[in-house]
């Protein structure tokens, strides 16, 4: 297949892109390059060091022996040449990842809110736009998240994958309706893509559109079998306090001797996806694509863990320290999380799951680059509202 990767210069778009090219698929990346101009805003760097597009890509040729293309591209400001992309090659999948996906950034400032909203919802927009308007039928997967559904609302009843049925009143009866799994996002990252799953409900409908939304766990690790290939091509290691996921961050404060930093009482529940099943899930749901008017949806997640019960994990193999800051976020101090993700092991996922192994992989990153840390990025410093109390206010008082 012809596959376009939106957003492929990114944590989770980098290392599709890669996977899908050694897979034999003709692989394209449009990109903005919009992450690295946050990592600029920011003044935070990935720990481990990522080399121009360019220098990957030609990196990646030498390597393999296999050629991606690049379309430097802001899918939210350039419709018109959108269009002319899509019309141009003509792709028969697309891979949407070209969002802000940080939750905590998303919630940083005003400018930060209303730059996720205008980047996330212009872009999906437009993307589903140009395809209707090319005639480009391919089939659409998109990187959803978990938060859509919210946490701790719904108890110990499994979350179904995207769809509820329902009983409706009538004055003849109940009648059964299929609607989608109501949304209870928890930032304005997460509000952007429960509006991208009713556009897509919308475009499937009204035009026929083939897409899958993959509602996906936080991503853990770094490396595939095509990012150790060369340093030229490792994919991105964030620790900030916006952009590092719980796990990576663990592991990467442990190996440089830093408190593990849990926010509140840890007794939040989240579901994870190791990187390397993110991108086998992108590829069986391409070779997957739905039949019929409407999206389908797979949770794309491994495992379920308690945070705290993580930064235990991770003391132990480590000895590592725990600092209770804080919550910047609004939720609940606990949660239960039952999710089902039948679809994927039905198409044959084999799940990769925490081991002491794939631990050790990303703290030898941590340990091989730590003198690219920053420490004053460590702590998270976006807060939910205005008044709550900031975890950096905290930071000199964390033991040494």
């Amino acid at each position: 297949m012809h596959i376009l990767v939106l957003g492929g210069d990114g944590f989770c778009g980098w290392p599709t892109a890669l996977h899908l090219s050694a897979r034999d698929h003709e692989v394209t990346i449009v990109d903005n390059l919009s992450r690295r101009a946050i990592d600029l805003e920011l003044e935070v760097e990935s720990l481990t060091p990522i080399r121009p597009i360019g220098e990957r890509l030609r990196a990646w040729k030498e390597v393999s022996g296999r050629e991606i293309g690049f379309s430097r591209l802001d899918l939210a400001e350039d419709h018109d040449l959108l269009v002319s992309l899509l019309a141009g090659l003509r792709p028969d999948a697309i891979v949407h990842f070209a969002e802000q996906r940080a939750a905590p950034y998303s919630m940083r400032s005003p400018r930060a809110k209303r730059y996720t909203v205008n980047n996330n919802v212009r872009a999906t927009h437009n993307l589903l736009s140009a395809m209707v308007t090319t005639g480009v039928d391919a089939a659409l997967v998109h990187l959803g998240t978990m938060g859509v559904y919210g946490y701790g609302w719904s108890g110990s009843a499994p979350i179904p994958e995207g769809y509820l049925t329902v009983k409706v009143p009538t004055p003849d009866g109940d009648i059964d309706r299929e609607i989608l799994h109501p949304a209870n996002p928890g930032s304005v990252y997460h509000l952007t893509k429960t509006l991208d799953q009713l556009m897509f409900s919308f475009y499937a409908r009204n035009d026929g559109l083939r897409i899958t939304d993959l509602h996906q766990g936080i991503v853990w690790g770094t490396q595939t079998p095509q990012t150790v290939l060369d340093e030229r091509l490792i994919n991105r290691f964030d620790y900030d306090g916006d952009y590092g996921t719980v796990l990576n961050r663990f592991l990467m404060q442990a190996a440089i001797g830093h408190p593990l930093t849990v926010h509140g009482s840890g007794g939040q529940t989240r579901a994870f996806i190791h990187i390397r099943d993110t991108v086998r899930c992108i590829e069986i749901a391409l070779n997957n694509p739905p039949e019929g008017a409407k999206p389908q949806v797979f949770n794309q997640i491994t495992e379920t863990h308690r945070v705290a019960d993580l930064a235990e994990l991770i003391g132990k193999l480590t000895g590592a320290e725990v600092a209770h800051l804080p919550n910047p976020r609004q939720e609940a101090d606990a949660n239960e999380l039952n999710v089902r993700n039948d679809r994927f092991l039905a198409l044959g996922l084999e799940p990769t799951t925490l081991s002491s192994g794939l631990l050790e992989e990303i703290t030898d990153i941590a340990e091989r680059y730590q003198h690219r840390a920053d420490l004053t990025k460590i702590i998270a410093r976006s807060v939910w509202r205005a008044g709550m109390p900031t975890s950096g206010d905290l930071m000199t008082e964390l033991p040494r």
